[in-house]
């Protein structure tokens, strides 16, 4: 049997996925195995930060895999305390909980929210404020915390405490505010699988300011628009704020699984030994492929993020076909004239991978791709919007 039919006879039946197999890749070129080559404009739903077997990453990544591929938490290890110190020195944060994904690292968030408003407020202040069109993760209480009930139906009763505000609606998230004993406002940004949609300078300062006024802890979720992905290291210093918490995860290892919930002052001692775990968090062989990821996102790198999201928004804004781009640094959503999935099945055939975020084609390069391939690609996705 083909790898196509064992996959369908094997593997759980949770991905839609392109007719395409891929066998090897090299920055942002990748081949499938009847030898096609692909510009990646996708980077495995923005994991692969700069790309495709990276060799400095996997030098990084390699070393660690020869000295100490795990060790658990019930002992020190360098790796991840380096990456810690790295975080925390970087951001002006006070400590980090690792663990493997961005399901993971947002569930860490609200157990920390919930746990600082119980023991200043009381156990009724339990309620935490997210985003309708948000997303925050597959598991129970994140699918709680995300606002999009298509993804809540066929796996009810979720968790409850979850209370959802329209984004950008100053009005109603004060409303929210003044009508729940509320723990924590959570937040993406920039709204990914809800369509690459940014929030509003007005709407993050007013989360800020109700927040500052209730005591009540803010969370960013850097997921996805974290890692440099926005142009700055992390996606809410856009906005001249900075969070009580942060989780990131995807782009953070550059393609080893890795999540993390960054504390700053005010929360950072909220967790006691036992309160919270991962049995893999903090590997040492992921955690040296993020201390390489991380030490490479500068000053220059940022700068170079900033020109191509620039380039690609001036190349595609008035293009025959598109409606409206939207989004931040490269995370970006194209609306187009055609069917979304029509426009991304005809770059694919025309050698460029490009996703869906709801009705857009959605755009995640490698933070470092070489720009006459990205001019290319923003060709080829031209074309197939005319």
């Amino acid at each position: 049997m083909s790898i196509k039919e064992k996959d369908s006879l094997y593997i759980a039946n949770t991905y839609a996925r392109f007719p395409i197999e891929l066998k090897s890749g090299k920055g942002s070129l990748v081949t499938d195995t009847d030898g096609k080559e692909y510009i990646d404009m996708a980077t495995g739903i923005a994991v692969n930060t700069f790309g495709f077997c990276d060799s400095e990453w996997a030098n990084a990544v390699t070393e660690q895999l020869n000295s100490l591929q795990h060790t658990s938490n019930l002992y020190y290890s360098e790796p991840c305390v380096k990456l810690a110190e790295m975080l925390c020195v970087r951001t002006g944060m006070k400590k980090v909980f690792f663990s493997n994904s961005g399901a993971e690292a947002n569930e860490c968030a609200i157990k920390v929210a919930r746990k600082y408003a119980a023991e200043k407020k009381g156990a009724d202040y339990n309620k935490i404020i997210t985003l309708k069109n948000s997303f925050h993760g597959r598991t129970i209480t994140t699918l709680a915390a995300t606002g999009q009930d298509v993804f809540h139906k066929d796996f009810l009763p979720l968790t409850d405490g979850f209370v959802y505000c329209e984004a950008n609606n100053c009005e109603e998230l004060e409303k929210l505010v003044s009508d729940n004993k509320v723990a924590a406002i959570m937040f993406e940004c920039v709204q990914g699988e809800g369509g690459v949609m940014p929030l509003s300078q007005e709407f993050v300062s007013e989360i800020f300011s109700l927040a500052d006024k209730y005591d009540i802890i803010t969370i960013a979720d850097e997921v996805q628009i974290g890692n440099g992905r926005s142009g700055k290291l992390y996606g809410y210093m856009n906005f001249g704020v900075k969070p009580d918490i942060f989780s990131t995860a995807k782009g953070l290892a550059g393609g080893l699984p890795l999540g993390a919930t960054v504390f700053g002052e005010k929360v950072e001692n909220v967790l006691k030994a036992g309160d919270h775990g991962s049995t893999f968090g903090g590997n040492p062989v992921a955690s040296a492929g993020a201390v390489n990821i991380l030490s490479r996102i500068d000053d220059k790198l940022l700068d170079g993020v900033c020109k191509k999201s620039e380039y690609i928004i001036n190349k595609l804004k008035n293009a025959k076909g598109v409606k409206s781009v939207s989004g931040m640094g490269l995370m970006l959503g194209i609306e187009t004239e055609k069917d979304a999935g029509e426009v991304i099945a005809e770059c694919r055939e025309n050698g460029v991978l490009v996703i869906k975020a709801k009705n857009k084609v959605r755009l995640l390069p490698a933070l470092n791709i070489p720009f006459e391939l990205l001019e290319k690609a923003v060709n080829v996705i031209i074309d197939a919007c005319k």
